[in-house]
């Protein structure tokens, strides 16, 4: 499921780790420097066992599970993240799997700052046969947003998914623009958006993490979805994601196609990163 270390640089596979063998080995993971010292200065022993280690990863993992609020259909998500992150792709990625557990799932197209994002999103709800609710470049993603979920409310659909601008967190225009949606979704249906979910590209380290706390401050985050944990990039940089949010992994995407955003188990997670180091 995940490739936690560099082809041909994996760690030699042990009983146990000394402090400096397992630095090493959870630096090369890509798990952050500041987290590896965490670890190290909580674990007294001088030889670290693979119980010893999975007790202190879980730890840095307290806050992944997520319990999905009581709500009246169609249930909303705003999905948000910076330009670059895998947002539309993450998008049409849930749309696929709640179309397959059969439930119905339209898309509003709420980035109307990018064109391309209007065209690409609109791309895959033809691909995956689901109703999308779009506007032209330019025009009041808010209205997009009362728009697609009044559709859903009309239609009897389950899931509605807004997609949003991805400018920069830094611009106050974005800021004000994603308390607008916030406060349009609550208009158009009570208690919505139920979940609003970050995405952020998990090869991204601490700009990844400053970015959401950056949209933690805006608008209140319920969980976040980790893309790129490909054959390419590392899985350690999810533990210090998990542990400098504070905020419930929802998924990890670890590939393009549909099948590849897989339901985050943190204990899965963390037994196949310790099979990668230590003997069974």
């Amino acid at each position: 499921m995940f490739s936690f270390f560099r082809k041909n640089n994996a760690p030699k596979k042990r009983k146990y780790f000394t402090k400096d063998e397992l630095e090493d080995a959870l630096l090369e993971a890509d798990v952050e420097y500041e987290l590896v010292e965490v670890i190290l200065e909580q674990t007294y022993q001088k030889k670290i066992t693979r119980e010893i280690l999975r007790s202190k990863l879980l730890a840095t993992l307290a806050y992944t599970s997520y319990q999905e609020p009581e709500f009246a259909p169609p249930f909303v998500e705003l999905i948000v993240g910076v330009n670059g992150a895998g947002k539309t792709t993450t998008i049409s990625k849930l749309a696929a799997k709640y179309k397959e557990e059969g439930k119905s799932v339209l898309l509003g197209a709420g980035d109307t700052f990018r064109a391309a994002a209007i065209e690409q999103l609109t791309l895959w709800a033809k691909k995956l046969d689901i109703p999308i609710v779009s506007s032209k470049q330019g025009h009041d993603s808010s209205a997009v947003t009362y728009d697609a979920i009044d559709s859903a409310k009309a239609k009897g659909i389950e899931h509605v998914i807004i997609d949003t601008a991805g400018r920069l967190h830094t611009q106050t225009n974005l800021s004000n623009e994603l308390r607008k949606i916030h406060r349009i979704c609550e208009k158009a249906h009570n208690g919505a958006p139920h979940r609003t979910v970050l995405v952020i590209d998990g090869t991204q380290g601490n700009s990844a993490i400053a970015q959401a706390k950056a949209f933690n401050e805006m608008i209140g985050i319920d969980g976040i979805i980790i893309t790129k944990l490909d054959g390419t990039a590392k899985g350690g940089s999810v533990f210090s994601i998990a542990y400098a949010l504070e905020l419930p992994i929802l998924y990890v995407g670890t590939g393009e196609l549909p099948q590849d955003l897989q339901k985050f188990d943190k204990y899965e997670f963390v037994d196949t990163l310790l099979d990668a180091l230590f003997e069974l």
